[in-house]
């Protein structure tokens, strides 16, 4: 199968960019199973494994865009990632996995979301969870002397409440993200992370903190915890439920229930997380329902229902 992916940001980042990686690993996952994968994607991107075909997003996004000007070959999908709907060449699939569309938005017939609740308030059954390279972290039972919050320093994403609690537990956590808050002596700022030192800190905390405060789609940070050994202590919105289960974190709606699962952290196996992640998360285990979507594009003209159950 010829698939070819589009991105709009130039691949791979160089720090964070949890959308962009699933990108990355997608095609190289893709590729990896014998199938024949162009990436269009802006000038600059490299990306190991995959023919990367230099575009202007602008193009790509226009009406007129004619794939024929930069591929040669037939191609049986396009693969837009984008948040926003646009109109796809015939047999093309869309995902959101920037976020959600605004209030009163549904998916079209074309669009696969990324998790189970993501799909279910959008109106669709199409869906596909991330799943990350975990060649790329390292797994570790035995953990540091810190917890660990890494996400975008914004109120949704419940870093204050992570703060707040580490402070009643009176634990050390390190805050990976933008821009530099005022902290406490608990608390370490250590900013945007990439690379080994994002990897050294997901496989040496203690735990995860993502108490969010919106319908998270499917946080990758999550998964790369878990591929790290590294249980999840976060709230019971959007797809959290779905991707920790009792053995590898906890889910709390208050200040004070986040507090009690931070007392249960030796109730939660560093294998057990690491197990899940290569059960659940992989990013093959994503490229097969991904070639699972497709296919059933093909034979079928429509998208298969996803998986209810990681």
């Amino acid at each position: 199968m010829h698939i070819v992916q589009f991105h709009h940001v130039r691949l791979p980042v160089p720090k964070y960019g949890g959308a962009e990686r699933i990108v990355v690993w997608l095609s190289q996952g893709l590729a990896e199973l014998g199938h024949q994968v162009t990436l269009l994607a802006p000038k600059g991107s490299r990306v190991a494994g995959v023919r990367v075909v230099e575009v202007s997003p602008e193009e790509v996004l226009s009406p007129g865009f004619d794939l024929r000007r930069h591929v040669a070959e037939p191609v049986d999908i396009m693969h837009y990632h984008l948040p926003d709907p646009l109109r796809a060449a015939e047999r093309a699939v869309r995902v959101d996995v920037h976020g959600n569309l605004g209030d009163g938005h549904r998916a079209d017939s074309r669009t696969i979301c990324v998790s189970q609740d993501h799909a279910r308030r959008h109106g669709t059954h199409a869906f596909v969870r991330n799943g990350v390279r975990l060649d790329e972290y390292e797994f570790r039972t035995e953990k540091d002397d810190f917890d660990l919050f890494l996400a975008r320093l914004h109120s949704i994403k419940g870093w204050r409440v992570a703060i707040a609690a580490a402070k009643q537990c009176r634990v050390r956590l390190r805050l990976a993200g933008g821009w530099r808050p005022s902290l406490s002596r608990y608390v370490k700022f250590v900013g945007r992370v990439g690379g080994v030192r994002k990897r050294e800190l997901l496989a040496g905390a203690r735990c995860l903190w993502m108490p969010v405060r919106w319908e998270d789609p499917c946080p990758v940070n999550i998964l790369e915890a878990l591929a790290s050994g590294t249980p999840v202590i976060g709230s019971p919105r959007g797809s959290l439920p779905e991707l920790i289960s009792p053995d590898t974190g906890g889910l709390g709606t208050t200040l004070e229930e986040l507090v009690a699962l931070r007392r249960r952290l030796a109730d939660w196996d560093p294998r057990a997380c690491r197990a899940r992640a290569e059960r659940s998360f992989s990013h093959l285990v994503m490229v097969e329902e991904y070639l699972r979507m497709y296919r059933s594009v093909l034979e079928t003209g429509a998208l298969a229902a996803g998986r209810a159950r990681p």
